[in-house]
């Protein structure tokens, strides 16, 4: 199948192209940028006029639910969520029931979504095994299978002997292991910040400084390791501050922050709304405003969705009671078009957080649109602002904090691999 986009306003961040010009897509790839190669014939014309050609996202952070949590959502309903969303990879955490700590648990995953023949799934190898924060996984055979990096979800490793031996034995092989630093015990009993809002609403908080302790405790150990780590969801101003200054020391460090991070704060818990129910809590004003700066600046390498659809049930709940998560694969691009408009910052420098640059994280070739590379697009309409509804969100999960919110970015096209995989009503 040829294609022509036309008429286009075509962004590559790692290109540093923003121009009005054709794309011609053949046999998968892209083979041509504004003039069409020799006897190219287009079996489709998709005529963009006023509209932005993208690379496809890449979500760093996407719990699509199988195997084990079907009764959330299904790993269809979520992929059709992300090229709803204009989303074309997705890495997968790997909390599933049982967890991803064996080759073939990763080789089904991957084969199920390579059936749904929509995005391309990059799932996570659990760090240990079942998680548990006590025997590590056989890396070395389960990278074979296809995991992208080794993390623990959701579940620290306590145990810091432990966590020493895994980031020197992923260090040996050259592993990335991606971990969100939050101690333990300070953040076990917590629902929300420890802060006036918390204190307010009579709810558990969880500290800054259980981040900070933590990450101050990853550092060391990347330090002593040389281990290439990943810091997953960023919440506080400290941490920000503590990564910036491992970047200019050479550490192989890179970070992200989920997109709801960057608007909400502790102020819109409002009275006990559970959709604001997430981990890492929404943080203070002051807080949100550093992880905007840090993102601005390239502190923060990647805004994410982490995307995480529940049922209902689990949300109509007392707040202390409900579970934390958000939906967000549909909402990351125009989440990340509000921070932009709202930091006033031009387009091709806020596109690369959700495309070359946690492309490079993942370590694939993917969020760009060079010659020859492979045709994942997608096309948005930047003054189509829609209303956030649960009739508008195709995942099974509802549960999103912007219910009610205008947001600009409506998805008109997205190719995967050069296939029309979601095409707008």
């Amino acid at each position: 199948m040829k294609t022509q986009i036309q008429n286009g306003r075509v962004i590559d961040p790692k290109h540093g192209l923003d121009k009005v010009q054709d794309v011609y897509i053949a046999e998968g790839r892209i083979v041509g940028l504004g003039t069409a190669p020799d006897g190219f014939r287009p079996d489709r014309v998709v005529d963009a006029k006023g509209l932005v050609v993208m690379p496809g996202l890449v979500d760093l952070a996407a719990r699509l639910r199988e195997p084990g949590f079907e009764h959330k959502a299904t790993l269809q309903s979520e992929m059709h969520a992300a090229v709803a969303g204009g989303v074309t990879s997705l890495a997968c955490p790997p909390d599933t029931d049982p967890p991803l700590d064996e080759p073939g648990l990763v080789e089904m995953l991957k084969h199920r979504a390579r059936v749904l023949n929509l995005a391309p799934v990059y799932p996570l190898g659990a760090l240990t095994s079942k998680l548990e924060g006590e025997r590590l996984t056989e890396m070395a055979e389960v990278r074979d299978a296809g995991w992208v990096a080794f993390s623990q979800a959701e579940r620290p490793v306590v145990d810091t002997e432990v966590l020493w031996r895994a980031l020197q034995y992923a260090a040996t092989f050259d592993f990335a292991v991606w971990l969100r630093p939050q101690d333990a015990f300070l953040g076990k009993a917590g629902v929300a910040h420890d802060g006036e809002v918390a204190t307010r609403l009579g709810l558990p908080g969880i500290p800054s400084f259980a981040e900070t302790i933590a990450l101050a405790t990853l550092l060391q150990l990347a330090r002593a390791t040389g281990t290439r780590l990943h810091l997953c969801r960023l919440s506080t101003a400290e941490g920000v501050e503590m990564v910036r200054k491992a970047k200019e020391e050479g550490l192989k460090v890179s970070c992200d922050v989920g997109a709801h991070h960057l608007h909400l704060s502790e102020m819109d818990l409002g009275y006990f709304d559970t959709h604001c129910n997430v981990m890492p809590p929404f943080r203070s004003l002051r807080d949100r405003d550093a992880l905007r700066e840090g993102v601005r600046e390239g502190v923060i390498d990647a805004v994410c969705s982490d995307h995480t659809p529940l049922d209902e049930d689990v949300k109509q709940m007392p707040f202390g009671e409900s579970e934390p998560g958000a939906t967000g694969l549909e909402l990351l691009l125009p989440l990340t078009l509000k921070w932009a408009q709202e930091s006033k910052l031009p387009l091709v420098k806020a596109l690369a957080r959700v495309t070359c640059d946690p492309a490079r994280i993942l370590g694939i070739d993917a969020g760009h649109l060079g010659l020859n590379a492979v045709a994942d697009v997608c096309v948005f309409d930047p003054e189509g602002w829609f209303k956030v509804s649960p009739e508008t969100l195709k995942s099974q999960g509802k549960n999103t904090p912007f219910l009610g919110y205008e947001l600009p970015g409506r998805v008109r096209y997205t190719f995967v691999a050069g296939h029309l995989c979601y095409e707008a009503a």
